[in-house]
């Protein structure tokens, strides 16, 4: 990896080059934590979708659930 020859740079720009590495560094930290919150907020909604299904399904191949209504006049 070739470096930077910082030998003859403005010592207030190597300063700036710092906090701008920094900021970036600290930024991508944040996003990935971001990403990694989304991915298991995401995984638990499809779990609950999944759930929700199977129990759906459980009551839907029982026929006489659902097939009558009771009306008394």
């Amino acid at each position: 990896m070739a470096g930077i020859d910082i030998s003859s740079m403005d010592p207030y720009a190597i300063a700036d080059m710092s906090v701008a590495m920094s900021a970036v560094k600290v930024q991508n930290q944040v996003s990935t934590s971001m990403l990694a919150k989304t991915l298991d907020v995401t995984e638990q909604g499809g779990q609950a979708l999944i759930d929700m299904m199977r129990s759906s399904m459980e009551r839907s191949v029982n026929p006489s659930v659902g097939g009558n209504i009771d009306v008394s006049v």
